[in-house]
């Protein structure tokens, strides 16, 4: 029986940063699926690159689908494009050419997936992200976000697409440097996700 393939693109939350015990909520999700029964088997591939926009990833989507036909896609993608660069007072990716990108990354999805998923953006804390330790000059605050966030789901519904919204899954507490996930935290954002992808992944078996 042929395995269905799950691909996950996005930064590095996506990634695992932070989740020194699994690696990140996306490995949780393979290992979930790797240990399902035969019938329920499913290749999950991470294709998360830290720093990544959503412009970086269509650079080069194409080429990773390609190698790996994916029956479902999985996008977690917005919160470097959010990033707020205090000294030319603007978002690393203004919120218009964002909704352009996720609509440009939509239609090549179509190309070679069944079912595709968005996943919402987290929250931060903002006593450590205004600005981050590594750069005086990058903001990421909750505004900035819902902003981005809010275009994510707004997309979705009119595509008639899954978004999994993760808006208060997080807690004070959940976080590692203010932006990513520890290993609590990775944990809260898997068995949000976890179900929705389950249920996409039983009507591809189904």
């Amino acid at each position: 029986m042929k395995s269905v393939h799950i691909c996950v693109f996005g930064a590095s939350i996506t990634w695992g940063a932070y989740d020194a015990e699994k690696g990140g909520w996306v490995e949780r999700l393979k290992i979930h699926f790797f240990n399902q029964e035969d019938e329920n088997f499913a290749s999950v591939y991470n294709l998360a690159v830290s720093g990544a926009t959503a412009e970086y990833l269509l650079k080069r989507f194409d080429v990773e689908c390609e190698a790996r036909r994916p029956d479902i896609i999985v996008f977690s993608i917005g919160n470097n494009d959010s990033q707020f660069l205090k000294s030319e007072d603007r978002n690393l990716t203004p919120i218009e050419k964002f909704q352009k990108n996720i609509e440009k990354l939509y239609e090549k999805s179509l190309k070679f997936a069944e079912k595709i998923v968005f996943i919402g953006l987290t929250g931060v804390d903002e006593e450590k992200t205004k600005p981050v330790y590594w750069n005086e000059d990058s903001w990421y605050t909750n505004e900035e976000i819902t902003k981005y966030d809010s275009a994510i789901e707004k997309f979705c519904q009119e595509k008639n697409l899954k978004y999994v919204s993760l808006k208060g899954v997080l807690k004070p507490g959940d976080w590692e440097d203010g932006l990513h996930p520890n290993a609590k935290g990775h944990e809260k954002i898997f068995e949000k996700i976890k179900p929705e992808v389950l249920s996409i992944f039983q009507e591809i078996k189904d």
